[in-house]
């Protein structure tokens, strides 16, 4: 009964950022449509499409290294018990998506959001994961599970949404 809840909470959590992703690229495409080229760059045009360049190579750069197998992959430690492997974790994602805040300042604000929203389910998957061991769980185990739920699911994920959408968003800048 536990594994369906979570099931159904990482389903919805999907679907919503499924769905903003969808919203996202559908305004952009209406808005690219409704612009008028031939803009003449200037110099300042060049700086700042160099800055929006920058930061969603930064974004991407970001969705990366918090998608979980990567995030595990860098910071396990097998000595930790699974409330401080859970811990580890999600101060890993605060802190990297803390260092790259500044970023939403040269990015449309759905590709922000769309990041936030994958940092969100990342945290919401490693939480609930986290409620259903045992408290004699080990760091281990948390990961093993974590793992295990990504294989099984794979649209549990949405790394390669966020991921395509910001490239999407990058190549409109260029």
């Amino acid at each position: 009964m536990d594994s369906n809840l979570l099931i159904i909470a990482i389903a919805f959590a999907t679907l919503v950022a499924g769905a903003l992703v969808y919203l996202f690229l559908k305004q952009r495409r209406e808005l690219k449509q409704a612009q008028q080229p031939g803009a003449v760059n200037t110099k300042e045009d060049g700086a700042t499409r160099q800055l929006q360049l920058q930061a969603y190579e930064r974004l991407i750069l970001l969705v990366d290294r918090i998608a979980l197998p990567n995030l595990i992959q860098r910071v396990a430690q097998p000595e930790l018990s699974a409330r401080e492997m859970q811990s580890l974790l999600i101060h890993t994602i605060r802190q990297e998506f803390e260092h790259n805040i500044t970023q939403q300042i040269y990015v449309s604000a759905e590709a922000w959001d769309a990041v936030r929203n994958y940092k969100e389910q990342n945290l919401l998957i490693i939480n609930q994961i986290s409620s259903f061991l045992p408290p004699e769980a080990t760091g281990f185990d948390l990961n093993k599970h974590l793992l295990d739920l990504l294989v099984q699911n794979p649209k549990a994920s949405l790394q390669n949404i966020v991921s395509d959408a910001l490239s999407y968003e990058a190549k409109k800048v260029m």
